[in-house]
Order: structure tokens, then sequence, then C-alpha cells
């Protein structure tokens, strides 16, 4: 495990770098071609949130 002082010195933390996998790709694809071209599938956070209550009570 890393110690403070050689965190200092890496000027970095101990996390492990991950590749993502093809799903988390193609979700970040999703994501930035929806950024890209200003659309959403929600119109607002309180509508992205009942959406995910919904799915998750079924």
């Amino acid at each position: 495990m890393k110690t403070r002082d050689s965190i200092a010195v890496d000027r970095a933390l101990p996390l492990e770098r991950k590749i993502p996998n093809e799903e988390t790709r193609r979700a970040m694809a999703e994501s930035e071609e929806m950024m890209r071209r200003g659309t959403a599938r929600f119109a607002s956070a309180e509508e992205l949130f009942a959406e995910l209550e919904k799915a998750g009570d079924q």
C-alpha cells in the first residue's frame, strides 16, 4: 500500500486504472453523442430519477 509520502512523490493516487468493458464503452459513446447533439432521454433530473425508481420496483 502506498504511503502518504509516496503519493506526494508520485503525484498520483494509488488507484488501479481499469479498461471499460464493451457495454460501458457503448454507454459512454451514447452519452457523448447525446451531449454533442444536445439531446437527452429525460427533460429533467426528476424524470430520470422517477424512471430509475420505476425500473427498480420491477
